[in-house]
């Protein structure tokens, strides 16, 4: 907590940037005039000698920061040595964002009043001011290019006058204002939709009307809903996109002529035990030579979604299916997904395959690459298999343990050449018919798993190999590529810097930092900090995307990869079959700037995905907590911030934040350079990965939130209540009403 000084010298830095604020606001809006001092202070209507002197200071300082100029008469006037940049917004807290240029430039410092009206994620001109070599750039808003979202999630405050919608986004730092007229059906505290109709500008917020009612905030499907609506996603496929796959006739018979045939060939799915879109399949038989056939089968969708159609536009819209919760949002309609693309036992179905010729160590004779068509004999779950995997009887035993050897084999070899070994856990639900969770779980992975995966690795491996070896006449070839950059290396040695405090080590030199970071995660086996620090190195790497750049795969250690496997699901999948084919036939490559703009929109697709999917998680996690048995949970600090501190609850994987006002045995001070904060009296600290014991204080299914109570300090003794006289109004928030967060990590 602050001394009184501290707050003090707090507030004038606060006045200091507001007045700062001030005189360039003044000066930038009337460039071509110049002004004196009396002039500017009757303008910002200071009066007295104090802000008179406070004025003149900060004048001053403008003028050493060459960001204003004083005339021979003494006037001032707004340095108009500025240049205009490009960028997307990111909207940090109420008070500024920062413009993202990109290209290894500094992002762009803004305050909130010098938006003029952009929002988070809209593409923007800004002008950037002078600024001295070192300093962080500084700039204002001069034109929104493009608005990334036009409609928002919230919950509507009405009054007798107007409404105003406060934004489930937590980016979204301005209420949006809606006129009676405009709010529908909606009732007070309800969970709206709301169109924006005019965006608003610095003196003005947006203005918006209610387009949807989503129901009463906090319940189950107002909730899905609202995160769907909050991320864009579709709640139904159009009546045309229904009507064309409706349409679309089971034709098969007259493709068997057209395709290599491997009915007669033993196939199986192996698949989640709720899944329903199957889209890959394994064959395999014994060759004379002694050598393995084995077919990697894939859901041929790009013989029934073709260019031009209703089916196709809406398949690249969404680009990928969505997986949250308690339902599936798919890239496609169920009469394709879970009917004549899935690959279910005992039907013959169209496939696009991989087949490789093995032996027991995986080594590759041939490949081969066509449509087919396959019967599948089995579908198996996941679970099935891994009991036949463990010493089980059932059926195509012999052939799941050989498929098995030869994955292990093959992930071996991957390793040896650089593969990294992350793997995050996930968390599954067991809901109720209502949607509400009985119970959380982390998902897992076996040896049934990763029996599919290296098998599915090895058919994105060699399509994308094939074809970037694929050579007609001088020109290249135009691909869609599944790439992991290297990381970034100062974001390497900050990491490794961050987990000497916890006694590790990495190699932060090119060419070492994959080995080193296996070491780690193998050390991090079984410890207390394995799950944090393991999700901040995988944070420390580049995030994989889709380019038509050859530009390899750092993570799998791969020179050349594509996604070819999952087509029902992922649109750069049947982009991959058409290129395939394409050059199977010989074909020219088509227009890499076309593909390119594929990939891009591809890749934000699959950020919304993510997002959404991690959204709904976090709802049911607070539900959950909500419902749990009022308990101590053990739990590990995965985050610091001068407000308070985030705890993830081992045994329920849920996270929940500590707040420095409930701290009421001392007063803390954060050390962000340190990640931790610090009891002035007791000395006592709170850090990064800290084990500590901590109860649910209270949840906010609203907010998505979770406020706990510290138990035990790290050092295992219990937090004190202070006496009534020296007890603080832990009411007062240190932040306000502050929307959203500070990073919580660094």
């Amino acid at each position: 907590m602050r001394t009184k000084k501290e707050t003090k010298k707090s507030a004038g830095k606060d006045r200091a940037i507001n007045l700062k604020e001030q005189i360039l606001s003044v000066l930038r809006q009337n460039r071509s005039q110049a002004f004196t001092a009396k002039q500017l202070a009757k303008k910002l209507q200071l009066k007295g000698d104090r802000y008179e002197k406070s004025l003149r200071d900060m004048l001053d300082f403008l003028i050493e920061t060459d960001e204003i100029s004083m005339l021979s008469n003494g006037t001032y006037r707004y340095n108009t040595k500025t240049q205009t940049k490009t960028g997307v917004v990111d909207w940090v807290s109420p008070h500024y964002a920062f413009i993202v240029v990109g290209n290894d430039e500094k992002d762009i410092w803004v305050h909130s009043s010098n938006l003029n009206g952009a929002l988070d994620g809209d593409t923007v001109n800004v002008v950037v001011y002078m600024h001295r070599a070192g300093s962080k750039p500084e700039g204002e808003v001069s034109e929104i290019l493009q608005r990334k979202k036009d409609e928002y999630v919230g919950i509507i405050e009405i009054t007798k006058r107007h409404a105003f919608v406060i934004p489930d986004n937590r980016k979204m730092y301005a209420d949006i204002y809606i006129p009676l007229d405009a709010i529908g059906n909606a009732k007070d505290r309800e969970k709206v939709l709301v169109k924006i109709t005019h965006w608003g500008d610095a003196e003005q917020g947006p203005q918006g009307k209610v387009t949807e009612v989503l129901g009463k905030a906090g319940e189950h499907e107002t909730e899905m809903h609202s995160i769907m609506a909050e991320f864009g996603l579709p709640f139904r496929f159009p009546e045309e996109v229904e009507a064309e796959a409706k349409a679309i006739r089971n034709d098969i018979e007259s493709e068997v002529a057209k395709r290599r045939d491997f009915r007669d060939i033993v196939t199986f799915t192996i698949d989640p035990e709720d899944a329903k879109d199957f889209d890959d399949a394994l064959s395999i038989r014994k060759l004379e030579n002694g050598h393995w056939e084995i077919g990697v089968h894939i859901a041929d969708v790009t013989h029934y979604v073709t260019p031009g159609t209703s089916l196709e536009r809406e398949a690249f819209a969404r680009a990928t299916s969505v997986y949250l919760v308690d339902r599936t949002i798919p890239m496609l309609p169920e009469r394709l997904s879970n009917d004549l693309c899935s690959l279910r036992p005992n039907e013959d179905k169209l496939t696009f395959s991989s087949v490789f010729e093995m032996d027991e160590t995986g080594k590759i004779y041939n490949e081969w690459f066509g449509r087919t068509i396959i019967h599948s004999n089995r579908r198996f779950t996941y679970e099935e298999v891994q009991r036949i995997l463990e010493g089980e009887s059932g059926d195509f035993a012999e052939d799941l343990r050989l498929l098995n050897d030869i994955a292990k084999q093959m992930k071996e070899d991957r390793f040896k050449n650089g593969a990294m070994s992350f793997e995050t856990i996930e968390v599954k639900f067991k809901l109720d018919e209502k949607g509400v969770p009985l119970a959380v779980y982390p998902k897992i992975r076996k040896d049934a798993h990763k029996l599919i995966e290296e098998f599915m690795l090895l058919a994105n491996k060699k399509v994308a190999e094939w074809v970037y070896k694929y050579k007609k006449g001088k020109e290249k070839n135009t691909m869609v590529y599944r790439i992991h950059e290297s990381p970034d290396n100062e974001k390497v040695k900050l990491f490794a810097s961050f987990i000497r405090r916890f006694g590790y080590k990495i190699q932060t030199e090119s060419g070492k930092i994959a080995d080193s970071m296996n070491q780690l995660i193998e050390d991090l086996e079984g410890k207390p900090e394995q799950f944090t620090l393991q999700n901040l190195a995988i944070r420390t790497m580049a995030k994989a995307r889709y380019s038509t750049e050859p530009l390899g795969h750092f993570g799998l250690a791969f020179a050349h990869y594509t996604h070819f496997t999952s087509p029902i699901r992922r649109y750069p999948d049947m982009m991959a079959h058409r290129l395939l084919q394409l050059y199977l036939n010989a074909g020219k490559a088509p227009d890499r700037n076309v593909y390119e703009d594929q990939c891009k929109h591809s890749s934000e697709r699959e950020k919304v995905a993510s997002d959404a999917e991690r959204a709904s998680i976090k709802y049911k996690q607070v539900e959950f907590m909500k419902n749990a048995e009022q308990k101590d949970y053990e739990g590990l600090v995965t985050g610091v911030t001068e407000f308070g501190v985030f705890v993830e609850m081992i045994e329920t994987r849920c996270e929940g934040m500590v707040r420095i006002s409930d701290l009421t045995d001392d007063y803390y001070e954060h050390d962000p350079e340190n990640y931790r904060i610090i009891g002035r009296k007791t000395k006592r600290i709170i850090t990064f990965g800290d084990k500590v014991t901590v109860r649910v204080k209270a949840t906010n299914l609203e907010r998505r939130s979770i406020d706990l109570t510290l138990v035990n300090f790290p050092d295992g003794k219990p937090l004190k209540e202070p006496s009534k006289d020296k007890r603080r109004d832990s009411s007062k928030s240190r932040g306000g009403k502050k929307k959203g967060s500070s990073s919580k990590y660094f």
